[in-house]
């Protein structure tokens, strides 16, 4: 039985702060059955990984996913590159993308969807020191005018 709806199992927060975010797409994952079941559980780490195109195919590098504990002989690296699945024009749309100057492939999250587990990958740019801090600053102002409009409702 497939279990319908969207799970999100890893959200990847240090891309959006470090980059800028143009272009999103959502892609499959190739993976054994001992890695799935360990995604299932929450063991994956996207932090630090980032996608590269190699010979028309792209891969998923630094993605961390913890061996599955009954997994014995089966579990593989948890560190090894792994296949996204696209089609064909939104992989030449995704190379066209990261050609440009200082433009990456970026994971934003993993999520199970309908019982296939699915990553969304970003094309991002990379932001300067001063507009992490004007982020910063408007995340700080957006979070004091919060406070004080329910303060405000409170009184």
């Amino acid at each position: 039985m497939k279990k319908i709806g969207k799970k999100i199992v890893a959200t990847n927060k240090k891309a959006r702060y470090e980059y800028f975010i143009e272009d999103t797409v959502e892609a499959g994952l190739v993976l054994t059955g001992t890695e799935v079941k360990s995604i299932r559980q929450g063991k994956i780490n996207i932090k630090d990984s980032h996608a590269s195109i190699e010979n028309g195919e792209i891969y998923l590098n630094n993605m961390h996913i913890s061996p599955y504990e009954q997994g014995n002989i089966y579990n593989v690296d948890p560190m090894r590159k792994r296949k996204l699945l696209l089609h064909k024009r939104e992989i030449k749309k995704l190379f066209a993308g990261t050609q440009l100057q200082g433009y990456t492939l970026v994971p934003l999250s993993v999520y199970i969807k309908d019982g296939r587990v699915k990553v969304e990958l970003a094309t991002a740019k990379g932001k300067k020191l001063y507009d992490k801090r004007d982020t910063i600053a408007k995340k700080d102002a957006e979070r004091r005018m919060q406070q004080h409009s329910t303060e405000k409702y409170r009184s």
